[in-house]
């Protein structure tokens, strides 16, 4: 038990950490940024947008609740150049990507679309939906392993960013999976982090 609770204090740890370092990086970014423009044209090629960062894994206290698993993960995603359609004065875009757990816990691989914002400023946000498909437990009785259902579950990012220039972007990212209550166990996984993406 006291190794479960030294694992949650430092998954909360480590995610104060990338808020409070994320952050500070925004405010001097914003401070010193003149070279952003979301009105450029699009990329000719088949991407968007490739991206690359790390995440707090199974973070405690958010959309699943308590946190059995340990972090951090390196995360990896494309966003692909094929406007999907217009929502809410966004635009939707495929998505394909992974999240590999460092420790040997939940790793996954996934592919949804995502609906992005860009308001005319530095700052810019996205969500979707779309399904992963992980290597993680289905119904387990270990204290360290989340019982998550299916193999294949839903799954939701929110994100919000900071374009640096029309090229270089940061941005806070969560994720979370779950089968939404089609199956059961339910317990759902989330992660929590930050990512640079290139933008073409």
């Amino acid at each position: 038990m006291m190794a479960v609770w030294t694992d949650d204090r430092h998954n909360a740890r480590l995610g104060r950490w990338l808020f409070v370092s994320v952050g500070t990086i925004f405010v001097f970014l914003a401070a010193v940024n003149g070279g952003y423009a979301f009105d450029d044209p699009s990329p000719d090629g088949p991407i968007r947008e490739i991206r690359c960062g790390v995440a707090a894994h199974d973070v405690d206290g958010l959309w699943s609740g308590a946190s059995y698993e340990k972090g951090p993960d390196i995360l990896a995603e494309m966003v692909f150049n094929r406007p999907l359609f217009q929502l809410f004065s966004g635009t939707a875009y495929p998505d394909a990507g992974a999240s590999i757990n460092t420790r040997g816990h939940t790793s996954k691989i996934f592919g949804g679309l995502l609906l992005q914002w860009n308001p005319a400023g530095p700052f810019f946000c996205s969500t979707g939906v779309g399904l992963a498909w992980h290597n993680g437990e289905r119904d387990s009785d270990r204290r360290d392993r989340k019982s998550l259902g299916s193999q294949v579950l839903f799954r939701i990012p929110i994100e919000i960013g900071l374009a640096v220039t029309r090229h270089h972007r940061f941005m806070i990212v969560f994720d979370h999976i779950s089968n939404a209550g089609l199956a059961r166990p339910n317990e759902g996984l989330d992660t929590l982090g930050v990512m640079y993406g290139y933008a073409f």
